[in-house]
């Protein structure tokens, strides 16, 4: 959706484009409140299949079969820096990891690349695993590698390599770097899952998993894993959004190619 709105806002005026966006927030305000409300309520709503989520789920019982944990690494950015989103996605995927009873005591490995983001990550998986019902939480199963990219693929490299590890899931902020760890992983056989919303990155991503979570999906792990209603009332608004949008687009060029005033 947000590249729809960029390219809208890019052929108007400024003025014109405060009108657009303030239009846009009225809109999307009832939306979003709407559909949390029928979430909250246990309305079904449907959300089309995402294979990335899927098989993550998947590979939770594949670690539970053969006692292997799995690896998460949450991209190169940290807590309050332009890409926090995508970092606050790989935090939403961790907190599902942790709170599976079924993965006890295989609980994820995870590596991070900025320091803040280390405690915050402690903290999810903490309080995850003790609402699972897992053993007690170990701080040195969530890992600060180093700050540099291609520092911190390296280190990845080295766990991927060294442990027993069932899967390999990669989401958040990457560059370059996820070529290294991505290629690692295909070599060992491992299954992996990859997102990012950088366009420059996803090649290699598509290059080197099994399945590619694309730009905007991955901010979606709230709803499709955790079930949040916030989130699913979120996607559920934006889809509508999209479509007023379209709309908006398509009379405007029937309106012009008519001639109408």
């Amino acid at each position: 959706m947000e590249a729809l709105i960029a390219d809208l806002l890019y052929n108007t005026r400024m003025g014109t484009r405060e009108e657009i966006m303030l239009v846009l927030l009225l809109a999307f305000l009832p939306l979003l409140l709407f559909f949390t409300f029928r979430a909250r309520a246990g309305r079904p709503s449907s959300l089309r299949a995402i294979p990335g989520y899927t098989l993550l789920k998947e590979l939770l019982g594949r670690a539970l079969e053969t006692g292997q944990s799995l690896h998460l690494s949450m991209g190169t950015a940290g807590i309050g820096g332009r890409a926090t989103a995508e970092t606050l996605a790989g935090l939403a995927v961790l907190e599902y990891l942790v709170k599976q009873p079924a993965v006890g005591h295989v609980s994820p490995l995870v590596t991070v690349a900025d320091p803040t983001l280390l405690p915050v990550a402690q903290d999810v998986a903490r309080r995850g695993q003790g609402e699972g019902g897992a053993e007690a939480h170990d701080p040195a199963r969530v890992r600060f590698i180093a700050p540099q990219p291609v520092a911190y693929a390296a280190g990845v490299m080295g766990f991927l390599e060294g442990e027993n590890l069932a899967a390999n899931v990669m989401i958040g902020s990457f560059g370059d770097e996820f070529l290294l760890m991505g290629e690692t992983g295909a070599k060992r056989g491992m299954a992996q899952i990859g997102g990012a919303v950088d366009p420059r990155t996803l090649p290699f991503i598509f290059a080197s998993t099994d399945h590619t979570l694309l730009g905007e999906e991955i901010f979606a792990a709230g709803a499709y894993l955790l079930g949040r209603p916030a989130h699913i009332g979120s996607l559920r608004a934006q889809d509508w959004i999209r479509w007023l949008i379209v709309a908006a687009i398509v009379g405007g060029v029937v309106w012009k190619t008519l001639g109408l005033p």
